[in-house]
């Protein structure tokens, strides 16, 4: 069976096998890269990937194993700077967004899952530091644990307050997690380790903040 490895993933190792030469039988086989159970909740992302799924706005997910997926292959293209600049795809690329926002939370009181995810980090931060309180490889200009603990409750205080929806966000709309798929003239969303209900105004933010590349 014929491989081809994807090397855009930050943090997995992606490969399609197939048979046919367009690819079109293609399955994606994603392994976990090592130690990013410290980042990344894998059930709640696999309860994420079906509950997209079941809106129409996942591929088809084939099995689970204990450190990877095996998913349908999306056909089209990662989307890059330009693409984004066109009129016509980011209408499409807003249309799906709005398709994630709308998806239910089946009548609980969704929380946000920012503060979270950023005391989560902050604590991992804290845990490499402690052994080299001095390190010499930091720049100089790199906040200590303690400032950016207290840049957190300060923006939690404040951005909390704001109003923004919370709602099913996809929290990582970087250009290489948006597939164009000009047959069917829609974009799809992959790469779902982030997703989870979120302040709507984070994830229209963060996809423009991901242009810098």
């Amino acid at each position: 069976v014929p491989t081809q490895l994807f090397t855009d993933g930050i943090t997995n190792k992606l490969v399609a096998c197939y048979t046919e030469e367009g690819m079109a039988d293609a399955v994606l086989v994603r392994v976990y890269g090592r130690r990013t159970e410290l980042l990344v909740d894998r059930e709640t992302e696999l309860r994420n990937f079906q509950v997209l799924r079941a809106h129409g706005c996942a591929p088809d997910l084939y099995c689970a194993f204990q450190n990877g997926l095996c998913y349908q292959f999306l056909p089209g293209i990662a989307l890059g700077p330009d693409h984004v600049r066109d009129p016509h795809i980011f209408r499409l690329v807003a249309q799906e967004m709005a398709r994630v926002h709308a998806i239910h939370a089946n009548g609980s009181l969704p929380r946000p899952i920012l503060w979270q995810k950023l005391h989560k980090y902050l604590s991992l931060v804290k845990m490499e530091l402690s052994p080299k309180v001095s390190n010499p490889s930091l720049p100089q200009d790199v906040p200590s644990p303690e400032a950016l603990e207290q840049e957190l409750a300060w923006m939690k205080e404040t951005l909390s307050q704001l109003g923004s929806p919370v709602v099913l966000c996809h929290n990582d709309l970087l250009c290489k997690n948006i597939i164009y798929d000009r047959t069917r003239e829609r974009v799809r969303f992959i790469d779902y380790e982030y997703t989870g209900y979120n302040y709507q105004a984070f994830d229209i933010g963060n996809h423009f903040n991901e242009f810098a590349g």
